[in-house]
């Protein structure tokens, strides 16, 4: 991850008694993505991993289907300018014409914040149009789902100096976690992980993407489009999610926590 992560303030913390203490706090600041100089959303993220975001917000939103139809993604500006590193541009590969008005659903206005995620996109029926059901199989056993949850907490490294971002990760169906990132919003996390993969720059063969917060429509969404069969969260998963993933064939695990789970749809990929 590059960029500023954290900032410090001096804060009055109280535990018993009061005493003043630099504490660090996660970075919080606008990406605007551009198509060719054309806004398509701004999210509000922590800097870092850009260029995956990027990517991962593209193949979710359906704009891309491979990245071999971008030419180039980069920063705007100078290094030197106030500003630069919050808006990123991406070129189409020779011949290519991206289909924008697809965003036009989920953009109000141009805006796609990073609590909510893609929120515009309500209907089962459009993703189910671009989105084949996942393949069944692999097996996955339900120890490793646990293993991985746990992997995920001890990869996280700016939440345990900030206590304020969430994390998303994949791992292959041995439980090995070869990609994690973190951002203020779990959605942006997850475009990270899923663009990082698709442009090369993680190298494994995804099973389960895990995720720090709650299982919404959103993530299962990004799950679809990136193919990974299995997704599984900390928190719980919501009633859309739910739908989305027994119509897509995506295997939606919640609460993994202390052994424990709750497994909602497609439990045949889930061994003892």
């Amino acid at each position: 991850m590059t960029g500023n992560t954290t900032v410090t303030r001096s804060i009055d913390r109280v535990d018993g008694e009061r005493q003043s203490v630099d504490d660090h706090i996660a970075v919080e600041e606008p990406l605007e993505i551009r198509v060719a100089g054309e806004t398509v959303a701004v999210t509000m993220r922590t800097p870092g991993d850009d260029r995956w975001l990027t990517a991962g917000f593209l193949i979710a939103e359906g704009i891309v289907s491979d990245v071999e139809e971008l030419s180039r993604i980069y920063h705007c500006g100078r290094p030197e300018e106030e500003g630069y590193g919050n808006t990123i541009d991406v070129l189409p590969a020779a011949g290519v014409v991206l289909p924008l008005d697809r965003t036009e659903a989920s953009r109000r206005g141009t805006l796609t914040t990073a609590a909510c995620g893609v929120c515009g996109r309500l209907s089962i029926e459009d993703l189910e149009a671009r989105c084949e059901p996942v393949e069944p199989g692999p097996q996955v056993s339900a120890k490793i789902v646990s293993e991985v949850i746990d992997a995920l907490r001890a990869n996280q490294s700016l939440f345990d100096r900030t206590g304020g971002v969430h994390a998303a990760g994949l791992a292959d169906s041995a439980g090995h976690l070869f990609a994690v990132c973190e951002d203020i919003g779990r959605h942006n996390a997850v475009d990270k992980v899923v663009g990082g993969l698709a442009l090369g720059e993680s190298n494994g063969h995804p099973v389960i993407l895990v995720v720090s917060g709650r299982a919404s429509f959103e993530i299962v969404q990004k799950t679809a489009a990136s193919r990974v069969p299995v997704v599984a969260s900390v928190s719980a998963a919501s009633s859309l999610a739910v739908d989305l993933a027994e119509r897509l064939g995506i295997t939606l695990i919640g609460f993994v926590r202390g052994g424990r789970m709750n497994i909602y749809t497609h439990q045949d990929r889930v061994s003892e």
